[in-house]
């Protein structure tokens, strides 16, 4: 019991928040209530999709899988495989982390798993789309390839940064939080 309501301590204290604003500043309340509402909502129906893909990857693709085309020996194809699964990704980036962490359940390198939140978090093809029609085509190609260089830029400086102890420790503690839920 104490470890659910720990769990679930961010979730009381926004409760909380909004029944003061609604005592303390009543207009101010209802659209914080209304905000969170939109929020709850719309975790809602993008989490259990993600966790359901996330559970068939996790039973359906073998670890020896995603260490051949994204383990450590993957080389460039892996690093490719990793940001095109970035970019085709759908949802908000918040859904990129449970992923990642399958990702490196299943043995891919940092390094990818890096690539993967990058690609997710700047190059999403629907966005180029947008970009293109909207902004034109010079700009939309401008930025997804100084986007891609920053991408692997900083995939590259984390993954040579993190020490052996900190990586064995993520991978870790990937493990670990599967087991949990």
């Amino acid at each position: 019991m104490k470890r659910q309501m720990k769990r679930y301590a961010l979730f009381f204290l926004l409760l909380v928040v909004n029944a003061v604003l609604l005592l303390a500043a009543p207009e101010v309340g209802k659209e914080s209530l209304r905000m969170s509402f939109a929020q709850l909502t719309e975790m809602l129906t993008i989490i259990p999709p993600v966790f359901l893909l996330m559970g068939l990857m996790d039973v359906w693709i073998p670890k020896e899988v995603m260490m051949k085309y994204m383990g450590k020996g993957a080389g460039i194809r892996g690093g490719v495989f990793a940001f095109a699964l970035g970019s085709l990704a759908a949802g908000p980036l918040y859904a990129a982390f449970p992923m990642a962490s399958v990702f490196l359940k299943k043995g891919v390198s940092l390094l990818n798993v890096f690539l993967f939140i990058g690609a997710w978090s700047t190059t999403k093809i629907p966005m180029m789309f947008f970009e293109v029609t909207q902004l034109g085509v010079k700009f939309a190609l401008a930025r997804f390839f100084l986007n891609l260089a920053s991408i692997i830029l900083l995939a590259f400086i984390m993954e040579r940064t993190t020490g052996e102890k900190e990586s064995e420790a993520i991978y870790q503690r990937a493990c670990a939080q599967q087991k949990d839920h």
